[in-house]
């Protein structure tokens, strides 16, 4: 079977109301779309699990999708999060690994890392850019940025969630 919209749709109908069968072969069409979309964009190795934990948060949320709304979007918006999730965790995992690294090799990465970052930065509005570059970059607290920019605590979370939104969606862009 094609992983085609209506196809998978259908199918997803009939296994909300219950048609195992149907489900069956609904998990196996979205296996197949799931390792193509991955395939590009994490390591072979990752790429299974990936898969099979993209493939439970589906499960998980079956009961959500509407079908009256067209139903790759909305496993599309499922496996992007499952994605960033994982390039989050990837990220922690090598934190203290590259800080090693940067500290014993020539700085000039570093250097060109921070421009790029800084580049990039400067595209968002100057309330963002403010207060990622406090919490995330300099490891001020909430608090101590709400301080520094006379933003509330809770625009300073806004903000850094819309910036870093923004950013994610400029970079997925390239």
């Amino acid at each position: 079977m094609r992983a085609d919209e209506a196809s998978l749709a259908r199918l997803m109908a009939l296994s909300q109301q219950g048609d195992k069968q149907a489900y069956a072969a609904l998990l196996e069409a979205c296996r197949r779309w799931l390792r193509g979309y991955y395939s590009r964009r994490i390591a072979p190795s990752s790429l299974d699990d990936l898969v099979q934990e993209t493939l439970i948060a589906l499960h998980s949320k079956r009961a959500s999708w509407d079908p009256s709304r067209p139903f790759l979007p909305w496993l599309a918006a499922i496996a992007r999060y499952r994605w960033v999730d994982h390039l989050r965790r990837l990220y922690r995992a090598d934190e203290h690994e590259l800080h090693e690294e940067l500290i014993g090799t020539d700085e000039e990465p570093a250097v060109a890392a921070r421009i790029s970052l800084d580049r990039l930065l400067g595209l968002l509005p100057p309330a963002q850019e403010r207060a990622i570059a406090l919490v995330k970059i300099e490891g001020l607290s909430i608090a101590e940025a709400s301080a520094a920019t006379g933003q509330s605590e809770a625009l300073i979370k806004v903000n850094i969630h819309r910036g870093l939104k923004k950013l994610a969606h400029m970079i997925e862009k390239e």
